[in-house]
């Protein structure tokens, strides 16, 4: 059996490339050039490597969850439900305003998405339904805790902090300030329900 030529590229490094690349031009942007010549490879190594364009940025989105979109996660293990949501929405302001990192990927990866991407939106509406369903059930979980006010709506409630962090996303996209990140979700804090 033949065995094929080894890699000569670092396939997460490629990767966070990519990802990089995926984030400054959203999904329909983004050429193959764009993401060969950012990532270093030639096209048959990134098909080789990636599949395609599509592949790769599920791929990519993958590595911002597990990377710079990590605080998500971390935010829905925290006690009690205000540090829940204060930890996500802080998380989100860091990471948005990150000079590293140009906003929220789930979101500019939608920006301005046509036709021929409806799989990649319809992909991304999923995972920011999935991220608002995890919400929802840790609130909920607080609701029967005790933590939130009985008659708290754990729907009512994932999905204002969904689109508090979306709007801070486009917001960011715009060219918005850490400061003023901050406030928004300052604001969002202040309207938290008193337990």
């Amino acid at each position: 059996m033949a065995m094929g030529r080894p890699r000569e590229f670092d396939v997460d490094a490629a990767l966070d490339l990519a990802l990089h690349v995926f984030w400054r031009k959203g999904y329909e942007g983004t050429s193959m050039s764009d993401l060969t010549e950012a990532m270093g490879i030639t096209k048959p190594s990134l098909y080789a490597a990636f599949g395609n364009k599509e592949d790769l940025f599920r791929k990519a989105l993958d590595r911002y969850v597990d990377g710079p979109g990590g605080y998500y996660q971390a935010g829905l293990q925290k006690q009690t439900a205000r540090e829940v949501v204060e930890h996500i929405l802080f998380g989100a302001v860091d990471a948005m305003s990150d000079p590293s990192n140009p906003g929220c990927l789930a979101v500019q990866g939608a920006l301005c998405c046509g036709e021929t991407a409806e799989t990649i939106k319809q992909e991304l509406a999923a995972r920011r339904a999935k991220i608002e369903q995890d919400l929802r059930d840790r609130l909920a979980r607080s609701i029967a805790e005790g933590d939130l006010p009985a008659d708290a709506d754990a729907g009512d409630l994932a999905r204002y902090v969904s689109t508090i962090l979306q709007g801070m996303a486009v917001q960011a996209a715009g060219g918005a300030s850490r400061d003023q990140l901050r406030k928004l979700a300052d604001m969002a804090m202040r309207s938290w329900p008193p337990m």
